[in-house]
């Protein structure tokens, strides 16, 4: 059973397995697409088939599509020529549910795969044909939170960048600087609306990608680069709107243990492969089975058809207040906490952490505690439901291969928003007293000893790819496991940062409690632990 067009052609072998196929004629499909596009996506990646993907797939099945999905590759060229064109744009998703069950499920509804390299003329071309369309309603992406960033970790313009700003539109390598540049051939194509569509796991993401784009708008129209009014397109939210979301479905990296189910169902070629820039990607994707999208209602060229898909459609502050939930209570702040500390405390899967008391207790407190009380309810989803869910069912799936190592990565860019906003909170707060707060700044102290790479037996680990990893290190070089040093004096930088933690955690009046925490946990080996359950009571 190989996962191609021919391969597929024998689809009761493929149903004897125990697979879900598409049910609709793809070539019809890939027709409609090539012809008229409704949606295209930036960022090839394993939410993207786990998710986005697989709700086309399962409108196009019932009828309510007849087109189906572009997808383009910005950063990882690889992942195009490597997963997408052997296996003729075709992923298996699988889905690992909480009783054990296993769904599988042939995702066919991308039916064009591109690379977003300005050097790669065919591809390139298609794209810029692509954004002329009249058909284009939507343009999304998940391009991780970074993706929308122009400068570096100390704040400095990126080469690409400004190559591409001063350049202009003509032949760009930054991932920004290509969608603008692609914008701009809307614009030329006599300024035909279109809805940008950030689906990143940030906050205020759609305003995130606007301003990224915008910036390159105003900085071609002041050299000259592009027609003037171009800057003017993009900020008229009655041609380019650039809608808020919140997107949430926890997708592990490709695991072994799935692999290895679906060759003894006789799948063949399902080897993962790790791309030059560390992109892990294989022909299948592994997922859990919950999953929410919620989005903005802002499409000036017409809504997609996709509500009956189960993607929530409302106004933007709606979408904050879902996101803040998610983000900065319910699921984001629980996960980054635990992937600190199994980063010290040597674990392997975020599963396993729920089965450790203190663990447990930690995020428990963090949520229903520490996180909740700020918490506006958005209406559309409960936030005491979410968290139960997450806590309950979600985090502790045994069969969902999730790591800390990989939710640890990029933490210098989250904690602002996990845990940042809900001290503002606290501090806006005159019922709410910010001394009250034990476990988010715990989190802190656990990140800052974290970053010396040393775990809690005193041996080192490789920490997760981080932007600011080269600032960060040096700041915490002379913090010792085993020795005393002056805490203060080198922590001072760090927790004054309110880029780091959206708050200077001095003037929060959690500085002390943070010092003596990351104190106590570079005691020695076995620190970390005796805190952890000193401090949540186990």
């Amino acid at each position: 059973m190989q996962l191609n067009k021919i391969g597929l052609q024998d689809r009761s072998a493929w149903k004897k397995a125990g697979y879900k196929l598409p049910e609709f004629d793809r070539e019809a499909v890939r027709k409609n697409t090539m012809e008229n596009p409704f949606w295209i996506h930036f960022g090839a990646g394993n939410i993207f088939r786990a998710f986005q993907a697989n709700v086309v797939q399962n409108l196009l099945n019932r009828g309510v599509l007849d087109r189906g999905l572009i997808v383009a590759e910005g950063y990882d060229y690889e992942i195009i020529g490597k997963m997408n064109v052997p296996h003729d744009d075709y992923s298996i998703l699988v889905t690992l549910k909480s009783d054990g069950s296993v769904e599988k499920t042939v995702v066919g509804s991308v039916v064009e795969s591109l690379t977003a390299d300005s050097d790669n003329d065919r591809d390139y071309n298609r794209l810029k044909e692509i954004f002329r369309k009249d058909s284009l309603k939507m343009v999304s992406f998940t391009i991780t939170e970074k993706g929308y960033s122009l400068v570096n970790g100390k704040g400095e313009q990126l080469p690409s960048v400004k190559a591409d700003m001063e350049c202009g539109p003509k032949k760009p390598e930054s991932y920004i600087g290509k969608i603008a540049a692609l914008l701009y051939e809307r614009y030329l194509s006599e300024e035909k609306p279109v809805a940008m569509v950030s689906m990143d796991n940030c906050s205020h993401n759609g305003s995130r990608l606007y301003e990224a784009v915008a910036a390159f708008a105003r900085a071609w129209e002041e050299n000259g680069t592009v027609k003037k009014g171009f800057l003017a397109y993009v900020n008229d939210k009655e041609k380019v709107s650039f809608p808020w979301t919140m997107i949430d479905k926890i997708t592990p990296r490709p695991d072994p243990s799935v692999k290895e189910i679906l060759e003894k169902d006789g799948v063949e070629q399902l080897d993962q492969i790790v791309t030059s820039k560390n992109t892990y990607a294989a022909p299948f994707v592994n997922a859990e089975e919950c999953e929410y999208l919620v989005i903005e209602d802002a499409f000036p060229n017409g809504k997609p058809d996709l509500e009956s898909g189960g993607i929530l459609f409302t106004a933007r502050e709606t979408v904050d207040k879902v996101e803040k939930m998610k983000v900065c209570t319910c699921l984001n702040p629980l996960h980054t906490s635990l992937a600190v500390f199994g980063c010290l405390l040597g674990y392997d899967l975020i599963s396993k952490e729920m089965k450790d008391p203190a663990l447990k207790k930690l995020v428990e407190v963090i949520g229903y505690e520490e996180g909740l009380p700020v918490v506006i309810n958005p209406g559309i989803l409960d936030p005491e439901k979410f968290i139960d869910e997450v806590l309950n069912v979600r985090i502790p799936n045994p069969f969902m291969p999730d790591t800390p190592q990989r939710i640890a990565t990029d933490t210098s860019q989250k904690l602002a928003i996990r845990f940042g906003e809900t001290v503002k909170a606290y501090q806006k707060s005159e019922q709410l007293n910010i001394k009250d707060l034990k476990m988010i700044p715990l989190v802190f102290a656990g990140w800052i000893r974290y970053l010396a790479g040393i775990d809690d037996n005193g041996d080192t680990f490789t920490l997760s790819p981080d932007p600011m990893l080269d600032t960060l290190q040096p700041l915490i070089k002379e913090l010792k496991l085993g020795e005393e040093s002056a805490v203060h004096r080198i922590l001072t930088p760090l927790l004054s940062d309110e880029k780091i933690f959206g708050i200077n955690v001095y003037d929060a009046g959690m500085g002390e409690l943070v010092e003596s925490y990351v104190k106590e946990m570079t005691a020695g080996p076995g620190a970390v632990r005796n805190l952890l359950n000193k401090v949540t009571g186990v």
